[in-house]
């Protein structure tokens, strides 16, 4: 692993353990001071940002950015766009160029429209859910060695939309992975409300039923205030829906919880690397270990953002049954 990566794991700090129900969360904190950028969010706010389709036609992986800020955007990988032809998500995290031009790589989230409801996107308030946000990851990191590009596997994609949409009983006339979100947002200000931000906060470490799911970290905690309730929204998306589907009233609560948030962290380190030149400023890090898949964006010696999750350990679990996707969709 790079080693300035390395290090910034190695010099992670771990908050005290918040718990919810079946979740639990690592408060995330590290050295150095704040970068110089600011977020999806405060840029399209601010109108400093255009976001549309490649062009009149539309192209389903990619879109354009004209970022007219005098600094940086960060836009981070599985931030959802809402608009256009088709909701979409990011498919890496991207610190666009001040004053810039660029073509981005995403994924759609939204598989049953194809036609204009904006001609611009606006900022859908989710990221990628953690099912998707965790295979789109190992589609893409699959994708830059075999040809060079930031390219996710779709039908994935669907297929991880299609799931979580049975799991969580939720019919969508465009099979659109934010009706899910919006199908529990009461449950979802439940989780907000428990697991609240900390001052100096720059990430979480997330787990659920007493086992790791991943962790995202940035550089800014001034960014990661504004991407709280987003990344907090992805993980605990997740935590619902199993929490629903496996009918548990009880929770188990005696788990070694700070031992394998250390481990995960430990295996972090140890993950094989790639890296690739970023499609804005810095190196795009692909990173895969025993059970484990992430990414990260390193620039001018400073990890601006790190993404590690868990990947499925089982045949079961990594194959969703066909035919019950097929029953669910007709």
């Amino acid at each position: 692993m790079d080693e300035v990566l390395a290090k910034y794991i190695y010099e992670m700090d771990l908050g005290d353990i918040q718990e919810h129900k079946g979740m639990s969360i690592f408060p995330l904190y590290s050295k150095g001071d704040d970068s110089d950028y600011i977020t999806l969010k405060e840029a399209l706010d601010a109108d400093l940002i255009k976001i549309t389709e490649i062009d009149e036609m539309g192209s389903v992986p990619e879109l354009k950015v004209v970022n007219r800020a005098n600094v940086p955007v960060l836009l981070l990988d599985g931030e959802e766009l809402a608009g256009a032809k088709q909701n979409r998500v990011l498919n890496t995290t991207i610190l666009l160029e001040q004053n810039s031009k660029t073509v981005i790589p995403v994924s759609c989230t939204e598989q049953g429209r194809w036609s204009y409801n904006s001609l611009e996107f606006r900022d859908s308030g989710n990221v990628a859910s953690y099912r998707v946000r965790r295979s789109k990851s190992a589609s893409v990191n699959e994708s830059l060695k075999t040809n060079g590009v930031y390219r996710s596997n779709q039908r994935i994609v669907w297929n991880e939309i299609d799931d979580m949409s049975q799991d969580a009983h939720v019919m969508s006339n465009t099979r659109a992975m934010r009706d899910v979100y919006e199908s529990r947002v009461e449950s979802l200000e439940d989780y907000h409300r428990a697991f609240p931000l900390s001052d100096g906060q720059k990430g979480i470490l997330v787990m659920v039923n007493g086992e790791v799911m991943g962790l995202d970290v940035l550089s800014s905690s001034i960014a990661y205030s504004v991407l709280h309730p987003k990344l907090l929204k992805s993980y605990s998306l997740e935590a619902i829906i199993l929490e629903e589907k496996n009918n548990k009233a009880d929770y188990e609560t005696q788990f070694n919880g700070l031992d394998k948030a250390k481990k995960f962290l430990d295996d972090a380190r140890l993950s094989m690397e790639s890296k690739h030149k970023s499609i804005g400023f810095g190196c795009d890090h692909r990173l895969e270990g025993p059970n484990m898949v992430g990414s990260a964006l390193t620039h001018k010696d400073k990890v601006i953002h790190a993404a590690f999750f868990r990947t499925v350990d089982s045949e079961k679990e990594k194959m969703s049954s066909y035919q019950a996707r097929r029953r669910f969709r007709m």
